[in-house]
Formats: C-alpha cells, sequence, structure tokens
C-alpha cells in the first residue's frame, strides 16, 4: 500500500480500542484553510492564461471561465440570493462549470438534476424543496416550470454536450417546502422509499477536506487534465469539477457515449490525453479483461460506485483506487489504490474498499451501535469531517446520523450507511454487500420502493414488486412485477416510457412482467425471494418468442442478444431498443455481447438511434463486410 495508507493507519484508535473494528484517517491541519471557492480563485489571480476547460477545439482560461460566471452571478444578483437552491438541469460542458462556480460566489446551494431529468421528477423536486429556480434548457422544462418568469443566462453555448440556450425558470416556491441549511454549499438526491427523491446537504469544509485529499492522493497541479465524465445528477461529478479548478488543472468534458462504452471511453482517454479520472466500476470492470493500451497519460484512476470484482493486471500503466463513499459522506470515504508493482496485482480476489480518507473516521457496529471485533461482520459507520450536513428533511437525518458509539466520544454523530462490511486486522475494509433491499445499478443507489411507488402512478397499475436478480458475474438488474387493475391490459412499452418521467436512468427496470398474482410467504408478505428467483430463472416460451424465419445471422444475434439482456423473449426485430426497456448501460452491455460474438466493435450512438433491431443488424452487416473487405 502506499505510503499514505501507512500514515492513516499510524492514526488508528489508541491501545484501549486494539482489535476493534475503528480506523481513523489521517487528521485534517488545524490551521485554517481556504475554502473551495478561495481556491479556485487563486488559481484566477496566480494563472488566469492557464486552460480552466477544454472542449474539443474549445478552450476556455481561468480569467475566462471567471468573467462567465462573474456575468451569471451579476444576472441573477437580486434573484437568487445565499442559502437559495438552486436546480441545475445541464449536461458536463463549459456552461455547467461556470453555473458551479457562479452559484458559488452568490452562496446559493448547487443541485444538480441532470440534463434531463424527467417532468415527474423535477415536479416531485418542485413541490417537496424550495428551489427557487432550475437551470436548463427551456426545451427541457416541464409545462409548470414554462410558464414562469425565465431569465436567459449568458452561459458558453460550444462545446459537444452544450445547449444553444440556456435560462434560469423561476416559480414559487411552497410555503411548507423544505430549504437547505444555510452553510450549505450543494445538495444532492438521493433514492427515497417513498417514491420520492430526498436531499442531502454538504458544506463548503467536507469537500474542501475531500479535495485536500484528492490533490494528495493523485498530485493533481496545473498541466493536468480532469476528466468531466460522471453523470451531472451523481455527487461524483463534484470531486472532478471542483478537483480540476481548485488545483490549476484543466476539466476535459466528455461526450455522452463515452460514459457507456468502455471502448470508446479508452479512445476518449487517449485523444483527450487525460492524465487523471473518475469513472464508474461497471464501465471500468470490462477493460480489466482486456490488454490495458499502453499509450495513454492516465496516470490516476478513481473507480466507485459499485463492487468491484477485479484487480487491475500487471499491464495496467495508471494506479486504480477503488473508492467508496455515500453522499451522506462526502463522495468518498474510503479508498484501495492498486498499482502494477504492488505483491498482490496478480491475486484472483476482490479488492477491500481500503481505509478512510483523511478527517474520516469508521466504525463497525452490531445493530444496537455497539463496534465488533476485527474480522467479524457488521453495519459500517461514519463520522468525522466527511459528513453531510444532513437531509432536508430533519426527521430523516435524525434517523441516520446518529450518536456514536462509546469508543468514539470525540465524534459529535455517524452515518449509518447500511452497508454490510468486515474490517480486517490490517484496517482495510472488505465490502460485503446492503443490509436492507437497497440496491446498485451502474453505481446508483436505488430504493426499489422508489421504483415500485413510479409504477403505481400508472392508471392501470394496481401494484408493483421489483426485485434485483444478479447474472453470473454478480451484476444486478432492475426486474418490475406489476399486477394490473381489474380489467386492464397495459404494455410493457407503455408502463417504461410512464415511469421513465420519474425516475433516473439508472432506476429503469430492464424488464417488466405483468403478474396475475405476488406469491405470498408465510405471513401473508410477498415472497420477493420467489419473485427474484424467478426472474433469476430462463423465462418460459411466450407467444412471439420464437426466432423468425428467414431471418440473417446478425438479425438473429442481435434479437437473441436483446432479449436475453432485458428478460424479454417476446421482443421482435421490430421493436425499439430503448422503448422496450433498454437503457445506455444495457446499451454497453450489448455492445460488448456483440464485439464478443463478431469482433466488430459498434458505439453506443450508432446503437440507440437505430429506429428497431433490425436496423441495429443492418449496422453490424454493414461494420462487419467492410472488415471483412480488402483495402478498406
Amino acid at each position: 500500500m502506499t505510503d499514505q495508507l501507512t500514515e492513516r493507519q499510524s492514526t488508528a484508535p489508541a491501545a484501549a480500542d486494539a482489535g476493534l473494528s475503528i480506523l481513523r484517517g489521517a487528521p485534517l491541519s488545524t490551521s485554517a484553510a481556504p475554502g473551495v471557492l478561495a481556491r479556485y480563485e487563486e488559481w484566477v489571480r496566480n494563472a488566469p492564461q492557464a486552460p480552466a476547460v477544454i472542449d474539443g477545439e474549445h478552450r476556455w482560461s481561468y480569467a475566462e471561465l471567471d468573467e462567465a460566471a462573474d456575468a451569471v452571478a451579476k444576472t441573477l444578483a437580486g434573484r437568487v440570493r445565499p442559502g437559495d437552491l438552486v436546480g441545475v438541469c445541464l449536461d458536463r460542458s463549459a456552461a455547467l462549470v461556470v453555473t458551479a462556480v457562479a452559484l458559488a460566489r452568490i452562496g446559493a446551494v448547487y443541485l444538480p438534476l441532470g440534463p434531463r431529468p424527467g417532468e415527474r421528477r423535477i415536479s416531485a423536486v418542485a413541490e417537496d424543496i424550495g428551489v427557487v429556480c432550475l437551470i436548463a434548457d427551456p426545451h427541457n422544462l416541464t409545462e409548470c416550470q414554462g410558464q414562469g418568469e425565465h431569465v436567459e443566462l449568458p452561459l458558453p453555448a460550444e462545446g459537444v454536450n452544450a445547449t444553444a440556450a440556456v435560462v434560469a425558470a423561476f416559480g414559487t416556491v411552497a410555503p411548507d417546502a423544505r430549504t437547505a441549511p444555510p452553510e450549505a454549499l450543494y445538495a444532492v438526491l438521493t433514492s427515497g422509499s417513498t417514491g420520492r427523491p430526498k436531499a442531502v446537504a454538504v458544506g463548503e469544509p467536507a469537500l474542501a477536506a475531500l479535495l485536500d485529499w484528492y490533490r494528495a492522493e493523485t498530485g493533481l497541479a496545473p498541466g493536468d487534465r480532469q476528466s468531466l465524465l460522471i453523470g451531472v445528477a451523481f455527487d461524483p461529478h463534484l470531486l472532478e469539477l471542483w478537483g480540476g479548478l481548485t488545483c490549476g488543472a484543466a476539466l476535459i468534458p466528455a461526450p455522452d457515449e463515452v460514459r457507456w462504452d468502455p471502448a470508446a471511453l479508452t479512445d476518449w482517454w487517449r485523444d483527450a490525453e487525460i492524465t487523471v479520472g473518475v469513472s464508474a466500476t461497471p464501465m471500468v470492470e470490462p477493460l480489466l479483461d482486456r490488454p490495458w493500451p499502453q499509450d495513454l497519460k492516465l496516470r490516476h484512476l478513481m473507480v466507485g460506485g459499485d463492487r468491484m470484482r477485479r484487480r487491475p493486471g500487471p499491464d495496467v500503466t495508471a494506479t486504480v483506487h477503488n473508492a467508496y463513499g455515500p453522499a451522506e459522506a462526502t463522495v468518498v470515504t474510503t479508498t484501495h489504490a492498486m498499482r502494477a508493482t504492488d505483491p498482490d496485482v496478480s491475486l484472483d480476489a476482490a479488492p477491500p474498499i481500503g481505509a478512510p480518507v483523511a478527517g474520516a473516521t469508521v466504525a463497525v457496529t452490531d445493530a444496537d451501535g455497539a463496534v465488533l471485533a476485527r474480522g467479524e461482520a457488521g453495519e459500517l459507520r461514519i463520522g468525522g469531517s466527511c459528513l453531510a450536513l444532513g437531509y432536508l428533511d430533519p426527521e430523516l437525518t435524525a434517523r441516520r446520523f446518529t450518536a456514536p458509539p462509546a469508543h468514539l466520544p470525540d465524534l459529535d454523530r455517524m452515518y449509518r450507511t447500511g452497508d454490510r462490511v468486515r474490517m480486517l486486522a490490517d484496517g482495510r475494509l472488505e465490502f460485503l454487500g446492503r443490509l436492507d433491499d437497497q440496491v446498485k445499478i451502474s453505481g446508483v443507489r436505488i430504493e426499489p420502493a422508489e421504483v415500485e411507488a413510479a409504477f403505481e402512478q400508472h392508471e392501470h397499475v394496481r401494484s408493483a414488486v421489483v426485485t434485483a436478480p444478479r447474472d453470473t458475474e454478480g451484476r444486478a438488474r432492475l426486474v418490475a412485477h406489476v399486477l394490473a387493475t381489474a380489467g386492464a391490459a397495459p404494455a410493457v412499452d407503455e408502463l417504461l416510457t410512464a415511469v421513465r418521467a420519474w425516475l433516473p436512468e439508472q432506476a429503469v427496470p430492464s424488464t417488466v412482467r405483468i403478474v396475475d398474482a405476488f406469491p405470498l410467504d408465510a405471513n401473508g408478505k410477498v415472497d420477493r425471494a420467489a419473485l427474484r428467483k424467478r426472474a433469476e430463472e430462463s423465462p418460459a416460451p411466450v407467444a412471439g418468442a420464437e426466432l423468425p424465419e428467414g431471418a440473417g445471422a446478425d438479425e438473429l444475434l442481435v434479437l437473441a442478444t436483446v432479449r436475453d439482456l432485458l428478460g424479454r423473449p417476446e421482443i421482435t426485430l421490430d421493436d425499439n431498443f430503448t422503448d422496450a426497456g433498454g437503457t445506455s448501460i444495457l446499451a454497453a452491455r450489448l455492445l460488448e455481447a456483440l464485439e464478443r460474438e463478431t469482433q466488430v466493435r459498434l458505439r453506443a450512438p450508432e446503437l440507440l438511434r437505430q429506429p428497431d433491431l433490425r436496423a441495429i443488424a443492418a449496422v453490424l452487416d454493414r461494420r462487419r463486410t467492410l472488415a471483412r473487405t480488402p483495402g478498406t
């Protein structure tokens, strides 16, 4: 392990706690450190002409970025005040970076929602949370927000993910809507079991402490190129964005297809000359099964969001950090750094999630909060400077942020993660899974109850139960079991279209099964285990499930693969991949499967823009023909 980990372990509890599952990260500096915005402004003063954002042929220096942020702040002056929640519906771009800086300068609370969060999701946020305005492409606003006052913002319109126009759409804040604590820098949505998203607020000191650790761990500095890859609705993008800006590095926004196509990701790392990157575990693991590209400038790769099942091999030239951390503990709480020179580089075992970052304290406890001995499995609790301020819902905050165990009297509270872990003798943590029904899909925490509630909004659905069966590689997928109202026969495509308005993409099930009744257990409750087992079994043949006569080899390959991925044997070549339940995440898996069978690599945009599966097969056939033709 690194010298830093040795330092962390040297700060472990005193002998009185020896053998207990408690570990502290390195102590933070006691001297007053500048805040996040102040660190960025130092680079504006000291290196105004250095590149802050590079998006293809478009570049913005730190001075140009700051001038644009000032213009936005002045446009919002008097309308947005310190402490106001502002929903940001932008994609990864210079416009997003300018907006983040402008809101920090105003003192407003940045609430990232992603470029197209869905009409129902926006409405739920507007009803529950005191969002003063939404910053968005006007075409992506709901009818309600579209009718309010709009103020056009002077944001950069260039770049691969940029939009031609961005407005601040103002509406009326409900009198009982929840607001953010006055010291919040940003807030993010996490999945809620009630079917409504819940928001957690984070203060500037917590993010500043994480950025200190990130700079020390990666050596991020002027001249580096930091990826801007993570989806904007998810908090790791804040590590990327502010990590680059507070170190004098350049931020490089990624095209959307890069997020879902592992082959495109490595090409982009190479072409964009990325030196420090962040990515989701499901994107990186397929790369570890292939020869690692030896012409990358990538030095450090921070990977997280899901359980990592593979270690990087000896040919991987970057240091790969297996990172763990809930939004409630500011993006990253523990990490395990892996290098090609490590003695265990060839070990065929899942890597641990490591030891706590600077300022964080972790403990493994039983259900009553008592600290367990090392080697015993229990719930992970987190304390220290990394903790968020809490949820916007005080009652929920009181339930999840609780008093610390007796062995940690210096802490005022700890966050109950609901994650099951084990602390090894050397202090490193092993992730064992969840203690509740919550699952992770492509790195995003999903409450099945939230997905169920989205289905139950439909007039033809009486109730829904969502399970998360795993494939042979341990990857989870969501399956919705839907009980229709009397006399109704809702189509699967219709239901999927409806729930997309409520849910982030990762929460949209890949499979929907219409059922006549739910199996019950001995207590008369829905037997979720039985439903999950059914979902794991191969689906029984149904009408239309046969492979069509006269179809070409590529058509049969595409059709069979999509049926298998979506668990829908009734799908035909005339069906659209997205309408049938395909997401960008499943598109990445489809691309991998087709490449394994044909040695032809399609790109995500090629696949997602085709009208039906027959057209996907035609693209595949053309590419295979070209590959076989000499001189092409």
